[in-house]
């Protein structure tokens, strides 16, 4: 048979020319067989990590694709593509490859492909950190897609505009994207994946803009439920959201508990382990075994941006705290004193105590010279200014209401 040559052939350049480009077509046996085979030889390079081979496939598969019906040539692009945007290659090479197969559906005039293609270059922009371009691409496609009312894509651009802003910083228009993302999900169907996707990104931004972590837990439970039905690895990211969030909340007693139950026995490893490290020395209030988790999972705990922003907000917190509860007894300590009873260097308690003078969580001065730290008495508040406003405002709505009646007399 043709696709057997077709898959086991060690020269597949030979085999396209002769059979992927041929020109004329057999009956709807040999389209499905050539259909088939092209996508036999896509999951082999896919298995065997051969990224070049896998685009060099959907390049050569173009004329074939010119040649059958829109709506199977589109099922087939997207199928490969999917093949190689899950693949090992890298952002940059999966960018141009999207943007070809953009200008291959142009030019077949494929448009609904060429929007679903558009949409998944939002993503792909995203994850090569070209937000400049994936917000310039979702502010025109939205345009088309709410045109065309394809509900489905609106729904899963705005969740990727929504990942954008949050990645620029820009918490107020995340929300916004967000917001009508699950508004559009609301009128129509939505599949589990998205839905997931949404809540998990719920979750994200309830943390990062109102620090709720208690209404983003129970987003990341949603998000969890729906990933491990499917199947799906997002499930561990999910879990180890909800992990984080219980450490931010403080209650990191809790953990032992939610990592005992029916849905999350099977979740182990690594990934695991180094979330239950930080709670540990969460509990213990511990800054040295809080670092030593830093240092030892590392990649666990410093390659997700999410995890990686809430970590060090808390160990910012942490610092102050300790460093408040070492210095409060004193009018005035040695900067070495305070290194050796926190376990850090004296040039970062120099840093963080500058840091706290700046933002006024202290008062006093760090007289470098001699290496030590200052307090300074807190000044008492005079509340006779606050008693006082109100009063005058009383008094000013008195003169406006006598002024009034004067004027009709």
């Amino acid at each position: 048979m043709a696709g057997a040559l077709l898959v086991d052939s060690p020269n597949y350049s030979a085999v396209s020319d002769n059979y992927l480009s041929n020109g004329t077509l057999g009956d709807k046996d040999d389209i499905r067989d050539r259909e088939l085979l092209i996508l036999r030889l896509g999951e082999q390079y896919k298995r065997e990590g051969k990224t070049k081979e896998l685009s060099q496939l959907i390049k050569d598969s173009k004329p074939f694709l010119s040649l059958i019906s829109k709506a199977k040539a589109a099922k087939l692009v997207r199928t490969l593509l999917g093949l190689y945007l899950t693949s090992s290659a890298n952002p940059e090479a999966k960018v141009l490859l999207c943007n070809e197969c953009i200008d291959w559906a142009k030019s077949e005039k494929i448009i609904f492909l060429q929007h679903f293609l558009e949409t998944q270059l939002i993503v792909l922009y995203n994850e090569a950190g070209m937000f400049s371009n994936a917000l310039a691409l979702s502010t025109t496609l939205l345009q088309h897609l709410k045109k065309l009312e394809d509900k489905h894509l609106v729904v899963e651009v705005q969740l990727s505009e929504s990942k954008t802003f949050y990645a620029l910083s820009n918490l107020p228009r995340a929300l916004a994207s967000l917001t009508s993302a699950r508004a559009a999900a609301n009128g129509i169907y939505c599949p589990p994946e998205l839905q997931a996707a949404l809540d998990m990104q719920s979750g994200i931004i309830h943390a990062a803009h109102d620090q709720d972590f208690k209404t983003a837990f129970s987003y990341f439970c949603e998000a969890l439920e729906v990933y491990n039905s499917i199947e799906n690895p997002k499930a561990l990211i999910a879990l180890k959201y909800m992990l984080l969030s219980k450490i931010m909340l403080n209650d990191p007693g809790d953990i032992h508990h939610l990592l005992n139950t029916k849905l999350t026995l099977k979740y182990t490893g690594r990934d695991i382990e180094a979330m239950k490290s930080v709670a540990e020395a969460t509990r213990k209030r511990s800054l040295a075994a809080f670092q030593l988790s830093l240092e030892t999972y590392k990649d666990e705990l410093e390659n997700d941006e999410v995890i990686r922003t809430h970590l060090k907000t808390l160990y910012e917190d942490m610092l102050t705290h300790n460093l408040c509860r070492i210095i409060e007894p004193y009018s005035r300590v040695q900067v070495s004193y305070i290194s050796e009873a926190i376990n850090l260097s004296a040039h970062e308690v120099e840093k963080k105590l500058s840091q706290m003078i700046l933002d006024k969580r202290f008062n006093g001065i760090l007289d470098q010279g001699s290496g030590v730290l200052i307090s300074f008495p807190e000044k008492p508040v005079d509340r006779n200014y606050d008693a006082t406003l109100p009063i005058v405002q009383s008094m000013l709505k008195v003169v406006e209401t006598l002024y009034q009646k004067a004027l009709k007399i």
